[in-house]
């Protein structure tokens, strides 16, 4: 399964992603992840390459905006994949966004805030009403109703 986390800037997407990926981890679970902020450029065609190349038996969590439809229909070509949207106000994303080490340009922040082709999302999230912990634990749940963790005993 792969499980697509995208949203605005400032959102959450990879403080989310990153909880996840632990959380499972401890469980012994199979996981990838890779966030769009390890590449500089061609970054969703890389992403999508390494999805694909991830083994079936890995849960592989994308992290980036995708805020461009075209990006999200990639994805969709590949097999047994989940959006999930994480939201949270312009305000919030913009404050979070200022907190980081190395902040993107405000004005960015805009342009996808504003230009964001919602997806087809199997789970949204506002973070502007939970935390990670909260999150990570409805990413969870979810994870068990479309099966993830079926083969456990």
């Amino acid at each position: 399964m792969i499980l697509v986390i995208c949203g605005p800037p400032g959102a959450g997407k990879t403080t989310i992603a990153t909880a996840l990926a632990e959380r499972l981890e401890v469980r012994s679970e199979p996981v990838r992840l890779h966030h769009s902020d390890e590449f500089s450029s061609r970054t969703y065609e890389q992403l999508y390459e390494r999805a694909r190349a991830d083994p079936e038996d890995a849960l592989t969590i994308v992290d980036g905006t995708f805020y461009k439809r075209r990006w999200q229909t990639q994805f969709d070509t590949l097999e047994d994949v989940r959006f999930v949207h994480v939201t949270a106000s312009l305000e919030t994303c913009l404050e979070r966004n200022r907190s980081r080490a190395d902040p993107i340009d405000e004005q960015g922040v805009h342009v996808v805030y504003r230009e964001f082709a919602e997806p087809d999302a199997a789970l949204e999230i506002d973070t502007d009403d939970c935390d990670v912990e909260t999150a990570v634990g409805r990413l969870e749940r979810a994870l068990e109703a479309w099966g993830w963790f079926a083969d456990e005993t």
